[in-house]
């Protein structure tokens, strides 16, 4: 009897099934005809349950009518600030002549962009959040009926040597709504700035695509913002970046946010008040100016990042060349000049973005490069082929490094340990104004709660912050048994203003790791209280904990 052949090869069919992002207006997705307790939200490695709050601002997000549109009972006229009215018609005159609107009284001129509105199906006509975000007294707007959680704050960290070099926030010496936030610090964010002579139309312009972007992200930060969230508006310069970071969830996917042409705001009226007055686009150019005026310096690419517990978005500007010559010049001494002439511009960018940020991703190279994410993907495979990437194996979330056994020599494997040099400004615009001794301490700078920040411990690089960390730490490290309480407000104060990681927080308070970690620091990011340097992978191995900028000071 014949044995049946066996097949000369095996087929194999894959299935791709290719679930869509579901749009604002589908969300949340939940099981069981319940929201509250069945539904979930995809975070990187799994599916987690939302919490009660979650659901209800995902419900909000998916009504059609904005949340800055809501009518608030018990508001009116008196709770505005006269000046920040006043100054603002001046602001729509310089931006648009004499427009007819100019002409009409304030509760007029607030119903023209949104800041006075009637709701037509419960009758009642009122100031709506819009008017009272945009132009109000700073009581009324952090009444329990208005944004108790209302918080703008603009911080410059210009210098190693003082916590902030410059700041704006609510302290009571000026009426703290979001025109006036956007009058004092805007000045201060874009000083310094070059200004090349320019004609256009015989009238000299003062402006650079520079200035456009940077407008652009700040007034996207305003007017995109949950301002019933916790955190708070922070804006914050840096020497080598500009960061800009709102309360909320992103209302379209990552990939639209980048290609834009599509406009989805938050709050259209807030986006219509600063529209009048040259401040943002409603077209969904604004990140196309982004990008454009970044690229016009030559500096790296704007880079997103989204985080939750609580929800955030932050956009991060840098001001570092896109290939630097300490950059180029490891990248010479660790692979040879022979290897790096065979590479593509997009294999040099993913080895430069690598070593500068000290890992790359697909997501990440997506922003930079003009490249479907399947060809990027075969070319960090290729690059790790060739030994000049190894990757962590996370699959999706695969992160590569430079590969530290490549022919080297001993001055490269030292610069690999040590990227402090990138840190340095481009150039000079970045300088404090004023300062004549910043120059020189500048191209040092590294600022613990930077992204880029070098490896190494702090007990290691700076023992003289170690030394009072440990002070700080000691009413905790030398008792067993202590208060909660104390445990979190100590952890809290230890990483104000730094990232920590979990091995450096468990040697100062003479804890366990697990404990320290289970008990007290996934709460505290949970509460929004502690943030994480890499909020999306929290098995990150260079994962770090730092105080939230919604915490104040202890």
């Amino acid at each position: 009897m014949n044995k049946p052949q066996a097949p000369l090869c095996n087929a194999v069919h894959l299935v791709i099934i290719q679930v869509p992002r579901a749009g604002r207006s589908q969300r949340p997705v939940y099981l069981n005809a319940q929201p509250l307790g069945n539904t979930y939200r995809r975070r990187h490695e799994g599916d987690f349950r939302c919490t009660e709050e979650e659901v209800r601002r995902l419900f909000a997000d998916a009504e059609q009518t904005p949340a800055d549109y809501r009518v608030l009972t018990g508001f009116g006229l008196g709770d505005l600030d006269a000046a920040s009215l006043t100054q603002y018609r001046q602001r729509l005159r310089a931006a648009k002549g004499e427009h007819p609107w100019l002409a009409l009284d304030d509760q007029d001129l607030l119903e023209k962009l949104g800041g006075w509105r009637l709701d037509r199906e419960s009758g009642v006509s009122g100031l709506t959040l819009a008017g009272l975000l945009m132009f109000g007294r700073s009581e009324p707007l952090r009444d329990p009926g208005a944004a108790p959680r209302f918080m703008i704050d603009y911080r410059e960290k210009l210098s190693p040597d003082v916590r902030w070099t410059d700041r704006e926030h609510p302290d009571g010496t000026w009426e703290g709504n979001l025109f006036q936030f956007y009058q004092r610090a805007w000045p201060k964010l874009i000083r310094g700035l070059p200004i090349p002579f320019k004609l256009e139309d015989g009238q000299r312009k003062d402006e650079t695509p520079v200035h456009e972007a940077l407008r652009e992200a700040f007034v996207n930060a305003l007017i995109h913002a949950d301002h019933s969230a916790i955190g708070g508006v922070v804006v914050e310069r840096y020497p080598d970046r500009f960061v800009f970071e709102n309360p909320g969830t992103l209302l379209v996917s990552r990939d639209q946010f980048w290609r834009g042409n599509l406009s989805e705001c938050r709050n259209k009226a807030l986006q219509q008040m600063f529209f009048m007055i040259g401040g943002g686009e409603r077209a969904g150019s604004g990140v196309d100016k982004i990008k454009t005026g970044w690229r016009s310096q030559h500096w790296r690419a704007p880079h997103l990042e989204t985080s939750s517990e609580p929800d955030r978005v932050r956009l991060t500007l840098p001001t570092i060349s896109l290939i630097p010559d300490e950059t180029r010049s490891f990248l010479r001494d660790h692979f040879g000049e022979a290897t790096l002439a065979a590479l593509t511009p997009e294999e040099i960018q993913a080895l430069v973005t690598a070593y500068i940020e000290q890992d790359v991703s697909n997501a990440r190279l997506q922003e930079l490069l003009e490249a479907h994410p399947a060809d990027i993907s075969r070319m960090l495979a290729s690059l790790c082929e060739r030994g000049l990437l190894v990757s962590d194996a996370r699959r999706r979330w695969t992160r590569y490094r430079i590969a530290a056994d490549s022919p080297s020599t001993e001055a490269s494997s030292s610069l690999l340990k040590d990227r402090s040099s990138l840190l340095k400004p481009s150039s000079s615009i970045l300088k404090p104004p004023n300062s004549s001794s910043y120059g020189d301490s500048s191209s040092n700078y590294n600022d613990s709660s930077s992204n880029y920040r070098t490896s190494g411990s702090i007990k290691t690089t700076q023992p003289e912050v170690w030394a009072d960390l440990l002070a700080s730490a000691a009413p905790v490290a030398r008792t067993g048994r202590i208060a909660a309480t104390l445990v979190r407000e100590i952890i809290l104060k230890l990483c104000a203003g730094r990232y920590l990681s979990l091995a450096e927080l468990s040697e100062l308070l003479n804890r366990k790791s697990n404990g320290l970690r289970n008990v007290y620091l996934s709460p505290l990011v949970r509460e929004g209280l502690l943030t994480r340097r890499f909020p999306n992978d929290a098995n990150h191995p260079r994962q770090a904990y730092q105080t939230a900028s919604n915490v104040p000071p202890s």
